[in-house]
């Protein structure tokens, strides 16, 4: 029992790492293009492109369905 815990754990773990990391070109996108182009939108932070992320993902998530 003790193993698994940590297995799930260590996968919760690596899933964040991973959202993280691919947070950051949405914050240098939104930041270094949507910035200067629309008047009035903000800056964001690491974690609010991560929320975006997160976002967009349950939004235009894909449901494609194939039969065979």
């Amino acid at each position: 029992m003790k193993d698994l815990a940590s297995a799930f754990f260590m996968i919760v773990g690596i899933v964040v790492v991973l959202g993280l990391l691919f947070s950051y070109p949405v914050m240098l996108l939104w930041n270094g293009c949507f910035v200067p182009a629309v008047e009035g939108v903000k800056e964001i932070g690491w974690l609010q492109a991560w929320g975006l992320m997160i976002l967009f993902g349950i939004l235009f998530k894909s449901s494609v369905t194939t039969k065979k």
